[in-house]
């Protein structure tokens, strides 16, 4: 006879006490009704797929969109706003985009045919040259003075936002960075006269490719 046993009676009583333990853990554990997949959304881990297709690609014809871009200012000074479309309004101006200040491409080619065409561009009524990228104000008041750029009377414009970038339909978004696409185009009065894109070739946008088209 067992019943008298204090070893099975106490093997008993665990028994008793862990079931009862389980049982009241598992009442009062949340329940998970949804599956963890979806508390995962690649629409917010990869915000730029929406801002990529918002708008196409500029041209001929559009109008440059009213978007404060940043000059910087010598001496490390706070960097001062300007609204492009403002600042072409009833003006004749030639702006070009590059991916990157100080970048090879852009500091060899790109930026130097800009400075020495600067009085033939001049001569066909253009008053404004415009250079823009989406490094911040600093590095692009750094690059124009480095460059001899500014002293060409070149104006040295960051879309450290990419807004500009965006709105034209040219930006290449990327994780770290967004970059601009190289571009060139002539604006009237706001409006694009003629558009050079890199598509095929970056020489499509150097200066004496826009003159030819003048």
């Amino acid at each position: 006879d067992t019943t008298d046993n204090p070893i099975n009676s106490m093997t008993s009583l665990r028994i008793v006490l862990l079931s009862a333990v389980a049982a009241i853990g598992l009442a009062f554990s949340p329940t998970r009704t949804t599956p963890l997949s979806s508390f995962h959304h690649p629409s917010s881990s990869h915000p730029s797929t929406a801002l990529k297709m918002a708008n196409d690609e500029v041209k001929v014809g559009d109008k440059i969109p009213s978007v404060v871009l940043k000059e910087g200012q010598a001496d490390y000074e706070k960097p001062a706003d300007v609204n492009i479309s403002e600042l072409i309004a009833g003006k004749k101006a030639a702006i070009f985009a590059v991916p990157g200040a100080f970048t090879p491409g852009c500091s060899k080619t790109h930026l130097p045919s800009f400075i020495t065409a600067k009085e033939e561009l001049k001569a066909k009524g253009v008053e404004l040259i415009i250079c823009i990228a989406t490094n911040d104000a600093y590095v692009m008041e750094a690059w124009g003075r480095t460059s001899g750029g500014a002293d060409a009377g070149i104006l040295f414009l960051s879309d450290s936002n990419a807004e500009l970038s965006r709105a034209l339909g040219l930006s290449m978004e990327g994780d770290v960075m967004v970059r601009t696409k190289r571009f060139s185009l002539i604006a009237e009065d706001g409006v694009v006269t003629h558009y050079f894109s890199s598509a095929k070739e970056s020489s499509d946008t150097w200066a004496p490719n826009v003159l030819a088209a003048l």
